[in-house]
């Protein structure tokens, strides 16, 4: 992390929340989802592939279980079936599948709104309980996935690579009225800019506040030309 004071690394976090704000006006989770149910397995399948290919296959797993209950008494090879473009479609299944009893059995088939809850279901972890809280409940939470840890590593925001760790860090620099978007905000960012392999520092419009600017592309031709979305 940065030599700098909690206050200058307050503030420059929030600019840097600020101007992404205006980088990526649309930035909000990228699963489809009517209900909290729907966002909650989304996010549980999700796990190891894109939004896209999870978009692509809960049209018929939900048209096929649309709810908690008829998802825990479904044919745990229908199941296999519909989740096999995902990947690890066996152990999504079973988590998918374990969840549903447990909301159907402890929680009268309703999504708790609390993230103490959320944990104790089966795969959920505090990533997907804090995607839920944020957007199916308005309840503020940094999603510390990879991009969020990634990001916040190469911007100075937190010297760790534990998740529970970077989430906390996050928390402490940003106002928690802002946590869900900030957390999504990053997340586009990290899709569309900074990647992983080789960022577009030359079109980033937070690199004058990034110390690891320089590490990626820095022709700002070279690097609009990489931008994504």
């Amino acid at each position: 992390m940065l030599d700098e004071t909690v206050l200058a690394r307050t503030r420059r976090a929030r600019r840097i929340d600020r101007v992404l704000a205006e980088r990526y006006p649309d930035a909000r989770c990228e699963l489809d989802f009517r209900n909290p149910f729907e966002l909650l397995v989304a996010t549980v399948l999700s796990a190891q592939t894109t939004d896209v290919r999870v978009n692509l296959t809960t049209p018929e797993l939900f048209a096929r279980f649309p709810d908690p209950a008829a998802m825990a008494a479904a044919d745990p090879e229908v199941l296999e079936e519909i989740l096999k473009p995902t990947g690890f479609f066996r152990a999504k299944a079973r988590a998918v599948q374990g969840l549903s009893r447990a909301l159907v059995e402890e929680h009268g088939g309703q999504v708790p709104g609390r993230l103490v809850d959320l944990v104790k279901l089966p795969g959920v972890g505090r990533k997907t309980a804090n995607v839920v809280l944020g957007n199916a409940f308005g309840i503020p939470g940094i999603t510390a996935d990879t991009h969020v840890q990634r990001l916040a590593a190469r911007l100075g925001l937190t010297d760790s690579e534990d998740a529970l760790v970077v989430e906390k860090d996050l928390c402490a620099l940003l106002p928690r009225r802002d946590w869900t978007m900030a957390s999504h905000r990053l997340i586009f960012h990290g899709r569309r800019t900074c990647f992983a392999r080789r960022p577009a520092c030359g079109a980033c419009p937070v690199a004058a506040l990034c110390p690891s600017r320089g590490i990626g592309e820095n022709d700002p031709v070279r690097a609009a030309a990489m931008l994504k979305g």
